[in-house]
């Protein structure tokens, strides 16, 4: 009697108590990761590079998929929308999460608000150079040619909106109110190739694509805007170092999730792709790109898209600037 009844006791006390279930294993499945702009383009190449070396940490295959359109906001809202387990992922960068979210009224997404963090891969300088034939050797003899003759010189950059052209409109601000021409181009390249032929004199867009002109001196490159000079430019004083204050602009790759992914999953993608950023052969691939490590968490890399996000707010509103 007394065997059963602590038996019946013994089993009322388990159905009394929460099952425990295993949870399954992640990733148990391929993942996707939007990439929201062509294949073949730096955003690509750089997340193509990093799939391939965080697939085997993870022990499942990272696909890329190209969702391009509307500065990157196509792929952006995709991600958004899709399923916060950890299968999806963004690259975002400042043309999508900074600018085109300012920009547009409805951008289908909230740069942040919609998102958790992963980590920050790298950031691109924005740069400034001149064609050889331009009477200025530093930023300080430029500023002081456009000062001189406010109006006569042109820059180029890869399109009106872009992060590159908003970095001009800052820069003319930060160095005293320049006033220059600006010539949009479809893309960084066309109008690298008129700067070093000669049909424009200045240059402002990602370092990334002006690095190989500079070194064979068909563009001199006068400054970086970043805090500290990026390895792969070494030799290319900061604007800051040259005394325009605040003159802070480029590009970023950051890894996002859809906002409410469990904290598992990011803490395994965010493992993994600190890895491979401390991985010397990808430090070196960056820095062909012009691209360099930031070190970053999950919680600090939303922090950094926040802080990109309302940066760049009030120089879109001073210029004037909107997309429907």
């Amino acid at each position: 009697m007394r065997r059963r009844t602590l038996l019946a006791g013994g089993l009322a006390g388990m159905a009394a108590r929460p099952r425990a279930w295993a949870q399954p294993a992640y990733p148990d499945r391929p993942i996707r990761v939007i990439v929201s702009f062509a294949a073949g383009g730096p955003t690509d190449i750089v997340m193509r590079k990093l799939a391939e070396k965080m697939a085997p940490l993870l022990g499942q295959p990272i696909v890329v998929e190209n969702r391009t359109g509307a500065s990157g906001t196509i792929g952006s809202a995709e991600a958004a929308r899709a399923r916060p387990d950890g299968y999806t992922l963004l690259v975002a960068v400042s043309s999508s999460h900074s600018i085109a979210a300012n920009l547009m009224r409805q951008p289908g997404f909230h740069p942040v608000n919609d998102f958790a963090g992963v980590g920050v891969i790298c950031v691109v300088p924005i740069c400034i150079g001149v064609n050889p034939l331009v009477p200025a050797q530093t930023l300080a003899e430029l500023v002081a040619l456009v000062k001189r003759e406010p109006g006569r010189y042109s820059f180029s950059t890869s399109g009106t909106g872009g992060v590159a052209h908003l970095a001009a409109e800052l820069f003319m601000r930060q160095a005293g109110g320049l006033r220059m021409n600006h010539i949009p181009y479809r893309g960084a390249g066309p109008g690298l190739q008129d700067v070093m032929a000669g049909h424009v004199p200045i240059y402002i867009d990602s370092a990334g694509n002006a690095v190989d002109a500079h070194r064979s001196g068909r563009l001199r490159l006068l400054a970086q805007f970043v805090e500290r000079r990026v390895s792969a430019l070494a030799d290319v004083p900061t604007a800051l170092e040259s005394g325009i204050p605040e003159m802070i602009a480029y590009t970023y790759n950051a890894i996002l999730t859809p906002a409410h992914t469990p904290a598992r999953p990011i803490a395994a993608l965010h493992g993994a792709m600190r890895r491979v950023i401390a991985d010397t052969d990808f430090r070196e691939f960056l820095r062909t790109v012009a691209a360099e490590p930031l070190d970053s968490t999950p919680e600090s890399t939303l922090t950094f898209v926040k802080s990109e996000y309302e940066k760049w707010q009030p120089i879109i509103r001073d210029a004037g600037l909107t997309i429907e």
